[in-house]
This record gives C-alpha cells, structure tokens and sequence, in this order.
C-alpha cells in the first residue's frame, strides 16, 4: 500500500489527517485499513496517508516522512521495535502517537492501559481519545570500536542476562507462543549467566561498583504477563528506575521472582500487605537493589550484551542513560468524569 497525499485548496480549512506507520510482518493490513479508515471518517479526518516499514527502515525515516506532509497524527501498528522507532522519530514533535497493539510483548500499550485484544478500540483510542505526555528514556551507547550512537526506549533497557536472554529468544516459538518464549530463552540463559563487575554513577554523585547478574533501567514497570517488576516507575515522572540484580545462585533468582509477582503484585495491593513488605525488605535486598535517578552511566568491566525494549544491541562498551521528560505525545483512554452519588 503506497501513501497517498493531496494538499488541500487554499480557499478551505485544511483537514486533519492522520498516517499510519505499519510492519507488515505483524499487522493484518485490509483489518487495520478498514478499522482506520473507518474511524477516521467517523471524526472527521481527511484521507490517511500509509507507511511501511522494512528490515533497512524499521520506522525512523517512513515516520519523518509522514511528519514532512504535516500530519496530525501518527499510528504505528507492529510489536515493540516498531514502535519505538517511531516514538524516535516523534521525540519533542507536537504530533501525537496512537499505539495499535499488534505485536508479542506490547509493553508500552500495556503500560498505557490500551485495549490489547480489539484493534478496533485501539484504532478508536488514537483518533478520539486524550492527549498524554509521557518520558522517553534515552541511551547513548558506545560500542567496543568507539562508535557512539544514540537511541531512545520507552519502557525498558537492560545489560547483562537481560539482553543474553533477548538475543537468545527463538522466533519460531516467539511467533507461536508470543512472550512466553522469553521464558524459555531464560532458562537457557541462566545456567550459562556469569555475574560481572560494573562501575556506575547516578547524575553528579560519586562513582560506585557492584558485582551484577544484570541492570535493567526502566522508563515504566509493567512487564508481560502484568508481572509489577517496579511498580513505582512512573512514566511520566522525569525518573528512571534502575533495578540491581544481583542474586547469589538459584535461591536468590527465586527471591527476586517472589518478590515481583508476590509481593509487588498481591501484598502492595493492600495496607498490610506493605507491611509485610516493609519487614522482609531487608532480606530482598540482597538480591535486588533498585535506585533512582534523572540519568545514569554504566561502565562494565568487559562489554556486555544490550538491549532495548526488547531489542537486541549487542555487545556494548559503555551506556548512559537519561530521562526525556514529557517528550513523546501519546494517545490514551479518555478519562471518565468522576461521578458522585
């Protein structure tokens, strides 16, 4: 599908009009075009325009492209690589994004609250739904031969384990059994996973060292599977949240799981329940530390495996990583007015 683009006469109201960045690995093209051209007649809008992505444009320049015709808003349906290359194009733009929740992890549609089983509502959601401001992560990565470059994440980057369990994903079972294959790629990852030093300082404090299964920075906290990893990041918050995990042999693996699907999921829900918590915090922390922080360097002893999103980067000598508050516009679920009886 080629996009399409007619300029309005000058002696009329210029129409809004949307595009529509799409993976057409992922996406089921005539349901997403009836659903948007559906929608967009229903609010108003002017012909949409379409872009598609490709292994050598995975949405960085399509979306540029799309922002070079004025439109007003872009749509990006594909899984999480797809719509962080288009949240990278969009950075510090006054042109919102609608996320269409079409791939395995969709963490940030998650994180967001959008629909993740009906296309239709999501489609719904850009076009008439809020406006929101939410952070974009950015990391400055320098590779074993001194090449700097930059990109952005919108829920989460790790080094270590993290990034040997990504690069070790199948896609094959990926493709069949969706995120659940990250399982998998863990369990294999993990009887091979060695801890390795790291040096690392948050903004201007003094530099510290740690001995690191791995380090994950998060712009926000849900994972698949709604497993509450840090259920205090915030994403509109200026702040990353940085999880140290550090844990010694099996036992401790196990008390980080406890700890992110019992306690962060069940016993935070309830004020006994951080009581509970609050107690046995001690112990937790052993095997995970978690910090705060507007920016962050880290510096391993030898390069380690990288990743972003989900994304694989590979190996990486070291990255800093920062807070971009409120750059990324994104579309939400309208908020109800708050009734009172």
């Amino acid at each position: 599908m080629q996009p399409s683009y007619s300029a309005p006469s000058d002696d009329t109201p210029a129409e809004r009009r949307a595009a529509v960045v799409y993976n057409p690995v992922k996406t089921d093209v005539a349901r997403l075009s009836a659903g948007v051209i559906a929608a967009a007649a229903a609010a108003g809008w002017g012909e949409t325009l379409w872009f598609e992505t490709s292994v050598a444009d995975p949405g960085q320049r399509v979306t540029r492209r799309a922002l070079r015709h004025g439109v007003d808003l872009v749509l990006v349906a594909g899984g999480d690589g797809t719509v962080r290359a288009v949240a990278e194009s969009l950075r510090g733009e006054e042109v919102p994004l609608g996320v269409l929740p079409v791939g395995t992890g969709n963490l940030l549609a998650r994180n967001l609250q959008l629909p993740l089983n009906s296309l239709e509502d999501a489609i719904d959601i850009a076009f008439t739904g809020d406006t929101r401001a939410i952070d974009l992560g950015v990391a400055s990565v320098t590779y074993p031969d001194e090449r700097i470059d930059d990109h952005v994440f919108l829920v989460m980057a790790g080094l270590g384990l993290d990034a040997q369990m990504i690069a070790t994903t199948r896609p094959d079972l990926k493709k069949q059994v969706g995120w659940l294959a990250y399982v998998d790629a863990g369990m294999r990852a993990l009887p091979k996973a060695e801890p390795f030093r790291i040096r690392y300082n948050l903004g201007t404090r003094s530099e510290h060292q740690a001995q690191v299964s791995t380090i994950l920075i998060a712009n926000c906290g849900l994972l698949p599977g709604n497993i509450q990893f840090l259920p205090d990041a915030l994403i509109d918050d200026g702040i990353l949240d940085i999880a140290v995990l550090q844990p010694k042999g099996f036992l401790g693996w196990l008390k980080i799981w406890r700890r992110v699907t019992w306690q962060n999921g069940v016993l935070r829900r309830s004020a006994v329940g951080r009581r509970i918590i609050e107690f046995t915090e001690e112990d937790n922390e052993r095997s995970m530390t978690t910090l705060l922080g507007t920016d962050i360097r880290i510096v391993p002893e030898k390069p380690q495996e990288f990743e972003l999103d989900g994304d694989e980067f590979g190996l990486v000598k070291s990255v800093f990583l920062r807070a971009d508050a409120g750059a990324l516009l994104v579309r939400v679920p309208t908020r109800r007015p708050v009734t009172t009886g």
